[in-house]
C-alpha cells in the first residue's frame, strides 16, 4: 500500500495552527518577537501570514510553539495579505475600520497639507502598539509609521 504525502500547507493553514500553538504553549507574542530579534507587531503579522519568514526565524518561532515541520516550512511562503485575509466582522477589526471611514478624509487632507499629494506607505512602514494607563480605563494607543510618497508626474 502506497502513502500519498499531504500537499504543503498554505499561510492560511499555517496562521490558524500558528494560533492554535500559541494558546496550547501560552507563549507570548512579544516572546516570539524577542526570539528572532523583530518587533512584536511585525513578528505578529508574519505569523498570522502578512510576511514571510527566513529559514532562521521559521525555525526559530517552530521550536518555540511547537509547530510541525509542515508548519515551519509553510511560514517562509510568500505572504497572503489583503481584504480576504482580515476577517471585517471581528469585532476590533471592524472598529478599526470605521475609524478610517470617520477619519480617513481627515487623514488624506491633514498629510495632503503637509507633506503634498502622494500616500502613506504600507511597505515602507512600522507599527506600533502600546498600553496607555488612563484612570477612566485603559487605552490603546496604535502608531502608524508610513514613509511619504509623493504622486509622480511625468
Amino acid at each position: 500500500m502506497s502513502i500519498t504525502p499531504l500537499p504543503p500547507l498554505d499561510r492560511r493553514q499555517a496562521a490558524t495552527a500558528v494560533l492554535a500553538a500559541k494558546k496550547r504553549t501560552g507563549v507570548r507574542w512579544a516572546d516570539l518577537g524577542k526570539a528572532i530579534g523583530m518587533s512584536t507587531e511585525w513578528t505578529t503579522a508574519a505569523l498570522l501570514g502578512q510576511h514571510p519568514l527566513t529559514d532562521d526565524q521559521a525555525a526559530t518561532l517552530g521550536s518555540a510553539l511547537e509547530l510541525d515541520a509542515a508548519v515551519v516550512e509553510a511560514l517562509t511562503l510568500p505572504p497572503v495579505r489583503g481584504k480576504d485575509v482580515s476577517d471585517s466582522s471581528e469585532p476590533l477589526v471592524y472598529r478599526l475600520q470605521e475609524v478610517v471611514q470617520v477619519y480617513g478624509s481627515t487623514i488624506h487632507e491633514l498629510v495632503r497639507e503637509e507633506f503634498g499629494d502622494g500616500i502613506i506607505s504600507a511597505i515602507d512602514f512600522e507599527l506600533e502598539l502600546e498600553r496607555v494607563p488612563d484612570p477612566k480605563g485603559d487605552r490603546v494607543r496604535v502608531t502608524l509609521n508610513g514613509k511619504f510618497l509623493p504622486y509622480r508626474t511625468w
